[in-house]
């Protein structure tokens, strides 16, 4: 795919999903990468462009096989998207006739593979556990929220709140408090789960800059680290979102995600709409 900015011929995305959650994809490796504030938010306006609760641009790496950088639909930078990461890693490993990758985000350098039952799974690197580093301005084991939440860091910010019932949560209401809370500087995404056995979860979410969403990858990832730290579960987790279900392994080697990959459709940004965003 040729991804250079170059009227008449407009920008080529891929429309992806992960169990709902859904991605607008650039392939970036051949020319300039085009993003900009202005142009995700115009991309991702659901009326007006495409619509996505993250978008993805696939980059160059003399590290790995590619790299990754993330946005969300208000403009802002995603630290990191399991799910879109992913839906990539499958798309690419069939470009490349590989059945694993390597990939760069600003998390490092992940690793992905593809199972014999046809999942993918992507290694989302060791949980972040340390106050300043997710960040929270807070011990964050126990949050000084209502509901003792706990926040986990997966290369973005997590608030985990662990409920008798997640499907009561008035998630719309309650995410955007959360969202932004003094506690959190770099604003955070909220998760609210509930225990259905020793291996099974289920989670609802609100994600900073793209609010409730079907699914979250990093926010399974994070869910299920708290979920064990708190003494809920063991390592290895079954968790039902609102879009599926995925399987999280935390291996000593960092976090492992596996699930569903889609590819929609293939399109391309006429000029007229670059010009105006």
């Amino acid at each position: 795919m040729n991804s250079t900015l170059t009227p008449p011929t407009g920008l080529r995305f891929m429309k992806m999903h992960g169990l709902g959650n859904d991605f607008v994809v650039i392939d970036a490796r051949d020319g300039v990468d085009p993003v900009t504030p202005a142009l995700a938010r115009a991309v991702g306006d659901r009326n007006r462009g495409v619509g996505f609760d993250q978008l993805a641009v696939i980059l160059p790496s003399q590290a790995a096989d590619f790299a990754l950088e993330f946005w969300n639909s208000d403009g802002s930078k995603a630290g990191a998207c399991g799910n879109a990461t992913r839906c990539v890693s499958d798309w690419m490993m069939r470009q490349l006739g590989k059945d694993a990758v390597t990939l760069t985000t600003a998390r490092g350098t992940l690793s992905a593979r593809r199972r014999e039952d046809g999942l993918v799974s992507v290694n989302m690197g060791a949980p972040i556990l340390e106050a300043a580093a997710i960040p929270v301005a807070a011990e964050p084991m126990h949050l000084p929220l209502a509901g003792d939440p706990i926040a986990v860091g997966m290369g973005n910010p997590h608030c985990i709140y662990f409920v008798a019932d997640a499907e009561t949560v008035d998630v719309a209401g309650l995410g955007p408090q959360i969202e932004h809370d003094p506690l959190f500087p770099e604003r955070t995404n909220v998760e609210f789960a509930s225990l259905i056995a020793p291996d099974h979860l289920r989670m609802r979410v609100w994600e900073r800059g793209a609010g409730i969403t079907l699914a979250c990858g990093s926010g399974t990832c994070a869910t299920a680290v708290a979920a064990h730290l708190r003494g809920l579960t063991g390592r290895h987790v079954i968790v039902d979102v609102d879009g599926g279900r995925l399987e999280i392994d935390w291996r000593d080697d960092g976090v492992w995600m596996t699930g569903p990959t889609a590819l929609v459709f293939e399109g391309v940004l006429s000029p007229a709409f670059l010009a105006c965003a």
